[in-house]
């Protein structure tokens, strides 16, 4: 990463992932509840699972589900705050819903905007 006023690398290492794995169509609630708790983007992919809820039919063949894949990358300090807010969004307290979890990062590098920057070094 580089900012307008030299090519110095800006390297992020109190980050973590929060990932979120949700029922399809439900990825942009997750999205406007993580933006709303101070997050500043998402990415958004799809996937298919299974799990024991799944298992129907004739042999106890698995159905695939279609999956929205939610990761958010945030500052330790916020996490706590975004896990929550996706975690009501997204229902996850009904069976099926989905799962949220958080994965610590060691680096990540992007354009920090120079306002954050101002921000971060008054800590």
């Amino acid at each position: 990463m580089t900012n307008e006023t030299s090519n110095e690398i800006i390297v992020l290492t109190d980050v973590s992932m929060i990932i979120t794995v949700v029922q399809r169509g439900m990825g942009d609630e997750i999205v406007k509840a993580a933006s709303e708790a101070g997050a500043r983007g998402a990415t958004i992919y799809y996937g298919r699972g299974t799990g024991v809820r799944d298992r129907l039919g004739i042999l106890g063949m698995a159905v695939e589900v279609e999956k929205e894949l939610v990761n958010i990358l945030v500052s330790n300090d916020q996490v706590d705050e975004i896990l929550e807010r996706i975690y009501k969004a997204g229902k996850l307290d009904t069976p099926g819903m989905g799962i949220a979890y958080v994965l610590p990062v060691e680096k990540a590098a992007t354009h920090v905007p120079q306002d954050l920057l101002d921000k971060l070094g008054d800590h």
